[in-house]
């Protein structure tokens, strides 16, 4: 952006434009860690209750934590 579109930003919204995108990269991570936390407990209920095998289970963790891994390199790289 340049210094016109800068200016423009921070005097309609009230902030700048990088602590905004904090706030977006604060949201989807949050948004993330919540979504993952539930899937997982699902995944633990599943298999505490034999609907799901130890290896399904599994492969719920390994999905989140590869998910949060991807996210993190791209959005914070």
């Amino acid at each position: 952006m340049n210094a016109a579109q800068t200016a423009a930003f921070q005097a309609n919204s009230g902030i700048t434009a990088p602590d905004m995108a904090t706030v977006l990269l604060g949201a989807v991570f949050a948004t993330l860690l919540v979504w993952g936390a539930w899937a997982m407990r699902s995944a633990y209920v599943g298999w505490a209750e034999e609907q799901l095998s130890q290896r399904q289970f599994l492969v719920v963790v390994v999905r989140f934590a590869v998910l949060y891994l991807v996210l993190t390199f791209f959005l914070l790289s």
